[in-house]
Formats: C-alpha cells, structure tokens, sequence
C-alpha cells in the first residue's frame, strides 16, 4: 500500500538558502502577518476588547477569505522555485501576505489620521513608519525567497490597500453608529466590550484614572 505524501503546514513554514543572512532575516519578516494575528488581535481582545481593534481584525479575515476566493478562481501558479519550496500545489496570484500586510498598513494609517489610537498623536508617525516598512519588507521577502513574483506581491498589495480603505469606511462611517448598541448590549456587558474611539490619548486616560481609582482606594481604607 503506498503512503500518502506529507505537506506541512505553511502558517510558520518559510524556506530560505543556508548561509544565507538576508534570507534568513526575510523568512523572519515573512511571518509578521502571523505575528500580528496571533500576538496582536489575541493579545487585545484578551486584554482590551476595543470594537475598532475587533473591527479591524475582522476586516483582515474578510480580506483574507476575499484572498482565497480568488486564488482559487485565478489559479495562477506560483514561480518555478516553488519546486524547491514545495509550495506547487498552492496557488500564487494575489499574494495573502502582501495583501494582509497592505490592509494593515492603509487601515492602521487611517485610524492615525482620524485620531484613533492609544497614544498622542505625534507618536503615530514613528508608528506609521514602522508598519509601512514592515508592510513593503513582507512583499520585498515574498519575491526574494521565493514563493511569490512581483506581478503577484504587486497585486496582493493593491488589492489590500483598497479593501483596507474600504473597510475603514465602512467600520468608521456605517458601522459606527452601532458602537454604542454593542457596548450596551448583554454580550457586550458581559465581556466589558468597549469604544474609546471618542478619547485623544488612551493611555494617559487609563493612566490618570487607574491613579485616581488607587487614591480613591487608599483614602477610604484609611
């Protein structure tokens, strides 16, 4: 009976030539996208709950769903180095990670220049500088190791820029208006669901309150 042949799982799976520094830094880049999944949008919906965070992160899996839809619909084969990656039996056109990390990148960009953040809004520069990098090093490591040409990276990041400005409108003028409804709602009680969209600087507002909350403790304790 002949065994079946093995495929890995390509979630955390980036191939690059041994000895090869640049490459080995780029398969690191490469897999920023799971990164901001995993440790991101895990991470805040644990510790934050913020409806634009969970809106944000629901648009970057409609994306990626979009993404598949017409991977498979296009068909189009990966380069020949795909042999070398044993990733032939994937389709190549558009590339998710470009596309994931071009909707991140216009969204986030976007939330800045409305003023939506945890931060004063200067430091939104710094900020916007480093996921823009992060988002043209993914595509820039896609063709460099391998899995995908520039036509395709090219086209993942055009499409993720629109649909990540598309949702922004959508979340921030159609959805929006339902904010408060979800905060008031039992599922939103139940799991402190919030809006702090309305405030300039998260941080410092959750900074001065949690003070004054301790002050508040310790005179009546006293």
């Amino acid at each position: 009976m002949a065994t079946p042949p093995l495929k890995a799982v390509t979630l955390t799976h980036v191939r690059y030539q041994k000895g090869d520094q640049l490459g080995h830094f780029l398969a690191w880049v490469s897999l920023v996208p799971v990164f901001i999944s995993l440790g991101g949008f895990v991470s805040h919906f644990l510790f934050r709950r913020e409806l634009q965070g969970m809106f944000f992160a629901l648009g970057l899996l409609i994306s990626q769903f979009i993404n598949e839809l017409i991977k498979k619909s296009v068909q189009q084969a990966r380069p020949e180095t795909c042999a070398l990656l044993e990733m032939c039996d994937s389709h190549g056109w558009p590339s998710s990670h470009s596309q994931y990390m071009f909707f991140f990148a216009v969204y986030y960009s976007l939330l800045a220049c409305k003023g939506i953040g945890l931060w004063k809004p200067r430091n939104n520069l710094i900020v916007n500088f480093l996921h823009w990098s992060l988002a043209f090093l993914t595509t820039y490591s896609r063709v460099y190791l391998g899995y995908h040409t520039i036509a395709q990276v090219f086209a993942g990041a055009t499409l993720g820029t629109f649909l990540g400005a598309l949702w922004f409108w959508v979340v921030n003028s159609v959805l929006f208006s339902y904010f408060p409804a979800i905060e008031e709602s039992w599922l939103g009680r139940k799991f402190y669901i919030k809006d702090t969209s309305h405030i300039p600087n998260v941080l410092k507002f959750e900074y001065e309150n949690a003070r004054a909350a301790r002050k508040n403790m310790v005179s009546k304790s006293s």
